[in-house]
């Protein structure tokens, strides 16, 4: 069956489409892409995945067409860059 396995940094988009057997869990994909020029320097197995923007158990069994996604880390806490841009958006007093 046929899923893809994607991951963003802040450089670059990659987006992989994969066949795996019936019945391939979230972990079998991601072994399969670990080799690939693309995944360098990410230990795939250790990252944090979700399929179609929720987090999954690498144990998940995948379904056709399905959309593994790598996560990395949150530099920056959301509520702080918010308080940024309001602050840079803010008008002179």
């Amino acid at each position: 069956m046929r899923i893809e396995v994607a991951y963003a940094a802040a450089e670059r988009q990659v987006l992989v489409a994969l066949d795996v057997d019936e019945g391939a869990t979230v972990e079998t994909a991601l072994r399969q892409v670990a080799g690939y020029a693309a995944f360098d320097g990410l230990n795939v197995s250790r990252m944090p995945v979700g399929v179609y923007g929720k987090r999954v158990d690498q144990s998940r069994l995948l379904r056709p067409g399905e959309r593994i996604e790598l996560y990395r880390p949150v530099l920056l806490d959301p509520k702080e860059a918010r308080r940024r841009r309001a602050m840079a958006n803010r008008e002179p007093v």
